[in-house]
C-alpha cells in the first residue's frame, strides 16, 4: 500500500491569506473592507493579486469571505452552484435585480444552496468579524462573475474597471484598460429580464437547511445535505454531507474523486496511510482520490463537518428532479 504525504494539501484557518482587492467592488463604501480567499481551484477572483492555496482541480471550487460587521458583498450571479455554510457570525443573504426579491438570515452551521441564476449578495449583520466557506461548481467556476449593473456603476466611480477578460483595472493607480481590450459589458435589459426574482417563501424551504435540525438527523449516519437525494436535491457537480460525532466512524474509506473536509465545530483527528492530522474549524483537507482516510473528534464537546465529494454531474445549472 502506498504512503501519501498529504501536507500540502492541509490549509490552516490561520495560514489563509485573504485579497482585499478580489473583486469590482473592492473600493466602493460598504464593501471594501471584505477579505476574499480562494482555498481549492481557481476561484472567481477577478484580481491578479489573489493567492490560490490549492491549484489541483477537483471539479468544484473552495473558497471564503471574511468581513467585518456592516459590510456586504455585492449583487452578482454565477452560471454553475454556488454553496455557502456559516462559518462564524451572523449573515444575511439577498437577492434579486436590486436585492429586495427575498432574503434570509444564517447563523454558524447553516448551509445555503443559492439557486442558479439570480442575482444576490450578503452581508455581516453580526458584532464581529465573520467569515463563510463557499463552495462553487466547476473547476473554471462558470467562467467568472456577472455583476449587478449598478455594481458596475458604483464601481467605475471608484476608480474599478473590469475588462471584458474579467480582469481589474484601478484607475486610481494610473491603470488603464490596454488598447483593443473593452470594458465588461453591462447586461442589456432582455438579459437582465432573464433573472428570475424569487420570494423567500420559493427559495428557503428547497436551498436552506439550518445546523441544528441537520445535526439531529445525522443520526447514527451522516447526513446527506446536497446532492440529488439529499435534504437540498441537486446536482451541482459535488455532494455535501454533514458529519457529526454519532455519525463519525474511524473506519476508513475513500473516494474515485477528490473529496474535502471542512470542519464547522470541534477538533477532528483524520488519519490516512501515511499520516495523521488534527483540524480545527476553519481548516479545509483535501483528500486525493482513491485515498483512505477516517475522521473522528478528538475531543469531547460539539463536533460537525462538512464533507464535500466531487461527482460526475456536470457543474451546471441548479437541478431539479
Amino acid at each position: 500500500m502506498t504512503s501519501h504525504d498529504l501536507t500540502d494539501r492541509i490549509v490552516r484557518y490561520g495560514e489563509l491569506r485573504p485579497c482585499k482587492t478580489a473583486f469590482i467592488d473592492a473600493h466602493t463604501p460598504g464593501s471594501d473592507k471584505k477579505e476574499n480567499f480562494t482555498i481549492i481551484g481557481g476561484g472567481v477572483s477577478e484580481s491578479p493579486d489573489q493567492h490560490v492555496h490549492i491549484a489541483i482541480p477537483h471539479g468544484f471550487n473552495i473558497g471564503a469571505a471574511g468581513q467585518p460587521p456592516h459590510c456586504r458583498n455585492s449583487l452578482h450571479s454565477h452560471r454553475t452552484a454556488e454553496v455557502f455554510f456559516v462559518l462564524s457570525g451572523r449573515w444575511r443573504f439577498f437577492w434579486g435585480r436590486w436585492g429586495d426579491a427575498g432574503s434570509v438570515v444564517l447563523e454558524e452551521g447553516d448551509i445555503f444552496n443559492i439557486p442558479t441564476g439570480i442575482f444576490r449578495g450578503f452581508e455581516n449583520i453580526g458584532t464581529d468579524y465573520g467569515m463563510i466557506m463557499a463552495i462553487l461548481g466547476g473547476d473554471d467556476a462558470g467562467g467568472g462573475v456577472i455583476w449587478a449593473p449598478q455594481v458596475i456603476e458604483d464601481a467605475r466611480d471608484h476608480g474599478l474597471v473590469l475588462s471584458e477578460q474579467g480582469r481589474l483595472y484601478d484607475t486610481k493607480k494610473g491603470q488603464q484598460l490596454p488598447d483593443g481590450v473593452g470594458p465588461m459589458p453591462v447586461p442589456s435589459d432582455a438579459e437582465l429580464a432573464a433573472f428570475p426574482e424569487p420570494v423567500a417563501a420559493e427559495v428557503i424551504p428547497n436551498h436552506v437547511a439550518r445546523y441544528w435540525d441537520m445535526a439531529a438527523m445525522a443520526d447514527p449516519d451522516p447526513v446527506k445535505v446536497i446532492g440529488a437525494d439529499g435534504l437540498l436535491p441537486d446536482r451541482p457537480g459535488f455532494e455535501v454531507h454533514l458529519v457529526t460525532r454519532a455519525s463519525a466512524s474511524d473506519a476508513p474509506h475513500r473516494h474515485d474523486r477528490p473529496s474535502v473536509l471542512m470542519p464547522v465545530r470541534g477538533h477532528w483527528r483524520v488519519t490516512w496511510d501515511g499520516g495523521t492530522t488534527i483540524l480545527a474549524p476553519g481548516d479545509t483537507m483535501s483528500v486525493p482520490e482513491g485515498v483512505e482516510h477516517a475522521a473522528v473528534p478528538s475531543m469531547s464537546g460539539e463536533a460537525a463537518l462538512y464533507h464535500v465529494v466531487g461527482t460526475a454531474d456536470p457543474a451546471g445549472p441548479t437541478w431539479r428532479g
